[in-house]
């Protein structure tokens, strides 16, 4: 925990800091770069909205300069949030979904497998089930069928006797499976945020998606179910015969926010705008949540009772939602987050983690083998590696995880006995994977997803003539993968950053992507204590940090191997996020290493 003299702040004067790009003590190494925001804006909002000059500065670098424009970052409020009946065809779909209800239509919930469709699965049927209609809910299986409609819906809804079919993340593309099922006199609403296909859309009753050519809708980036989460609300205005919702349903949307929070991390969709809106009070509903599926979920993972973070969902509740689905059926998840008493929550839950461990060593065995065929061909822009055998359970997170290491995106291709490979792809800022993977149609059988993330089937024969193609297109669009510069916001005297301080920090969160946590820099720190080597796999350093009075708890992950720089004494430069640490109890401001300079 870090200790401070009582009082110990940071100055709100712009010029009481070192300026960006300026050395103190010496030159910054290459690979860093302090950003230079206009000091004169930072001048305005640090007394404007009477704000420090580090959170200033914070907000500045990442593009927001007016003062309506802060209040909106650092003071969300739902008021923000967009009408829903500006998405394209919702005022059909919402009628279309009152009438179901009122009706006694039997209506089945089509879903997808990762978190965003089991998330999005859970909000629709629980609110079919506040409207007392008749509700039945599909989740497709990884490996036998694959992602999106399917012959497999039709015989569910068949079986089922549904009449109306709503899609959770899925569904703008799947125009054969959609008309077989109007062909059966179904009608299906479409909820999606995948983009569209370059051809014919589906023959849906009503297509929901923000980003089809002709939408008017202001944000394009919500997840799957977020929009889900919208025709509930466009449906809840409909009933009320107003867009204020009464009470009860009111109540229910509030709750539903947790289950949008918990998909947009996991989705990894921007964390700005209207998301981090939703993600800001959704975690507030995952925090007070009476839904016994939810809190097994919670007490399972030790963040019962506490205030949630985008990290608690991205690395806590997220892998065992998606475990369910990559290791068995994504239908025990939903089972888990559907269930209605302690008892059965807490066995679901269980059966998560028992999944997840699972998933654990398969990811460690996929990987091992991933980064052998990544290193040879290190020289790509993008890393296309595929596998006989390769789990397509954990093929996504291989590639977010070469993605991590190569700084360049990744498709990863699990082949299994019959010879067809079913790949997870993902990608970094600025590169759209799927406009990668577009050059290599001819080699697929299938494909879709969206910027930052995509998946695709092929023949196991199309592997090499497919890597070619997309090499040769991600090589035409260009990136400078190497030499990546770790971007720092501010530098700051590390004994002013105490538990005041960090408080307004704070108000940046939630961060993700394209909403950074802060970098920050301090100089000419010294190392109080022996690194300790720590980590199941040992490559983790534990630190303790000096400067002046002040000692802080720091964590360096991955950095194990450059134990043998650190000396006692010796003075650092340090980059760093600062974090809040939960334990037993206890809240400790903490460190999170990026990178370390010895003097």
């Amino acid at each position: 925990m870090a200790t401070s003299p009582s009082g110990s702040k940071l100055s709100s004067d712009p010029s009481d800091l070192p300026q960006p790009g300026t050395p103190d003590h010496g030159e910054l190494p290459e690979s860093w770069s302090v950003h230079s925001p206009d000091l004169e804006i930072v001048r305005r909002l640090v007394h404007s909205e009477r704000i420090p000059e580090v959170l200033a500065r914070l907000v500045v670098n990442r593009g927001h300069e007016s003062a309506a424009d802060v209040k909106d970052l650092l003071s969300p409020t739902l008021l923000s949030l967009h009408d829903p009946a500006t998405l394209p065809d919702m005022a059909k779909a919402a009628e279309r979904l009152q009438r179901a209800a009122e009706t006694g239509e039997t209506i089945l919930i089509h879903g997808d497998y990762d978190v965003d469709g089991v998330s999005g699965t859970v909000l629709l049927v629980r609110f079919a089930q506040v409207l007392g209609a008749k509700v039945r809910w599909h989740i497709p299986h990884r490996t036998r069928d694959g992602y999106s409609f399917g012959d497999h819906s039709v015989k569910k809804a068949l079986e089922v006797g549904a009449t109306l079919v709503i899609s959770v993340d899925n569904g703008t593309s799947a125009v054969e499976p959609i008309a077989a099922l109007v062909a059966e006199g179904i009608d299906v609403i479409v909820t999606d945020h995948h983009e569209p296909p370059d051809g014919d859309l589906p023959p849906a009753f009503a297509l929901v998606n923000p980003k089809l050519p002709n939408s008017e809708y202001p944000f394009r980036e919500l997840c799957g179910s977020a929009v889900a989460f919208k025709l509930a609300w466009a449906t809840c205005q409909r009933i009320s015969g107003s867009e204020k919702v009464r009470p009860d349903l009111r109540a229910f949307l509030l709750e539903a926010i947790g289950y949008v929070a918990i998909a947009t991390v996991c989705d990894v969709v921007p964390l700005v705008e209207e998301n981090r809106v939703l993600v800001h009070f959704g975690l507030r509903a995952l925090r007070d949540t009476r839904s016994p599926g939810m809190m097994a979920l919670l007490e399972r993972t030790g963040l019962s009772g506490r205030d949630l973070t985008p990290e608690d969902v991205g690395y806590q509740i997220g892998p065992r939602i998606n475990a369910s689905g990559r290791m068995d059926s994504a239908a025990r998840a939903v089972e888990t987050m559907l269930a209605e008493d302690a008892p059965s929550a807490r066995a679901c839950a269980e059966t998560l983690e028992t999944l997840n461990e699972r998933r654990r060593a398969v990811e460690r065995d996929v990987l091992k083998e991933a980064l052998v065929e990544a290193e040879a061909r290190s020289g790509d822009d993008v890393l296309v590696v595929g596998g006989e055998g390769w789990h397509p359970g954990v093929v996504g997170i291989v590639a977010s995880r070469l993605v991590d290491r190569f700084n360049r995106p990744a498709i990863v291709i699990g082949i299994d006995e019959e010879g067809t490979g079913r790949g997870s792809a993902r990608s970094v800022d600025g590169v759209s994977v799927l406009e990668i993977m577009k050059a290599g149609a001819p080699y697929m059988r299938r494909f879709g997803g969206h910027a930052m993330a995509a998946g695709c089937e092929i023949a196991r024969e199309n592997l090499a003539p497919l890597r070619d193609s997309l090499v040769a297109r991600a090589a035409e669009l260009g990136r400078d993968s190497e030499g990546k510069r770790l971007q720092i916001d501010a530098r700051v005297r590390l004994e002013g950053l105490d538990s005041s301080l960090m408080a307004q920090i704070m108000r940046l969160e939630p961060c993700g992507e394209r909403n950074p946590k802060p970098i920050l820099m301090s100089e000419d720190v010294r190392l109080d204590d022996m690194p300790r080597i720590i980590g199941q796999d040992r490559t983790h350093m534990l630190l303790q940090i000096r400067s002046g009075a002040v000692v802080f708890k720091a964590l360096a992950f991955g950095m194990a191997k450059r134990e043998p720089e650190l000396r006692i004494g010796r003075p650092l430069d340090i980059v760093y996020t600062p974090r809040l640490s939960h334990w037993r109890g206890r809240v400790e401001l903490e460190l999170v290493l990026e990178d370390f300079c010895v003097r």
